[in-house]
């Protein structure tokens, strides 16, 4: 079988990693980076460092409005379809590349298989969202990652081709987990100690393109008593300066450049509690065992919420320091996510094809 995989952005760069491992033992896979995250230290390092071979293609597109971005991609990968003539298309996640595959596949020869189907945040201004119920609806074959998103597609009338996978990214995360133990220098590099110090991430643009919850998020964070890591990525940065909000930032948190996959697992098993508005990082503190705090109203991963380790605040600064300050993880964890065995699952899923 020819699988043509699509990605284009981070998250689905580390979950490609798991299942392309176990994909091309048994079958062809041509590799398709749409280019939507274009700038090396987020996109290339992370091919390099997670072992991902070279991609087949790149379709070199980069940021633009969702409109110009997903059209964009949408010509491209109509041509590498016909050019390929793969007998599935695999995508993963919510991403416009997500999207943009998902058409060009359900208008043409090949089945459309989706991994991490069924993920519902039910806040249609997201445009993660729309991406992934438009996704799911077109989808041939759905590899859910719990039985709740089993659920959530059953609810849209959504049930042939579905199957319980567990979570591809409790593999990358244990498979990463191991390796920057051993590997990664980044606390002796910030010179930070296990279990001290807060890890944080901001980059939805409900949080950065709102001047006031920007605001609210950076002065939370830098209230609390402990050292704030905060791995800026760079659209946050830019509009930190839009906003005049950089220099108080760098004075009261330590703002860094983004960092290697390796090293940002490492700060996740190592930090007291995590702090972030990103769906994969609040799974991925899960499955480290770290407390999360999520600068959002709304998750997509809400049985992590349901276990006791996520807890959601929004923008609210009170309710961020609050929950950062009391977070403390329950004695008891619940598996809703699968054993980390994911990536053959999905790939059992595609024999099917």
């Amino acid at each position: 079988m020819k699988v043509l995989t699509v990605v284009g952005a981070r998250p689905q760069f580390i979950k490609a990693a798991a299942v392309s491992r176990e994909l091309r033992e048994r079958h062809e896979e041509v590799l398709v980076h749409t280019g939507q995250h274009y700038d090396e230290e987020m996109s290339d390092v992370f091919f390099e460092e997670l072992g991902i071979p070279e991609p087949d293609a790149n379709l070199g597109v980069g940021s633009d409005d969702h409109g110009a971005q997903t059209a964009e991609m949408l010509v491209g990968l109509e041509d590498l379809i016909a050019s390929e003539r793969p007998d599935a298309v695999l995508v993963y996640g919510d991403t416009n590349s997500t999207l943009a595959a998902a058409i060009a596949a359900a208008k043409m020869d090949p089945a459309l298989a989706h991994v991490e189907a069924g993920l519902r945040s039910y806040n249609r201004e997201m445009p993660e969202e729309i991406n992934r119920v438009l996704t799911d609806h077109a989808a041939d074959r759905l590899f859910a990652p719990s039985a709740r998103a089993v659920e959530n597609l059953a609810a849209e009338g959504v049930t042939d081709g579905v199957r319980d996978t567990g979570d591809v990214m409790y593999d990358a995360v244990l498979w990463a987990r191991d390796r920057a133990t051993d590997r990664s220098t980044v606390l002796d590099d910030l010179g930070v100690d296990p279990g001290e110090y807060v890890l944080a991430t901001v980059h939805r643009a409900a949080n950065t393109d709102d001047p006031d919850r920007l605001a609210a998020v950076l002065d939370a964070l830098a209230a609390d008593s402990r050292e704030v890591v905060f791995p800026a990525h760079p659209r946050t940065v830019n509009r930190m300066r839009e906003y005049g909000l950089y220099d108080e930032a760098r004075d009261r948190l330590t703002l860094t450049d983004p960092v290697g996959y390796l090293d940002f697992v490492r700060l996740q098993d190592a930090a007291a509690v995590v702090a972030t508005d990103s769906g994969g990082v609040q799974k991925e503190a899960f499955f480290l065992d770290t407390p999360c705090v999520t600068m959002r109203e709304e998750t997509e991963w809400r049985e992590t919420v349901a276990a006791g380790w996520n807890t959601l605040v929004g923008a609210d600064g009170e309710a961020i320091s609050r929950a950062l300050a009391s977070a403390d993880p329950p004695a008891d964890k619940p598996q809703p996510y699968g054993d980390g065995t994911a990536a053959a699952a999905i790939v059992d899923g595609l024999d099917d094809v």
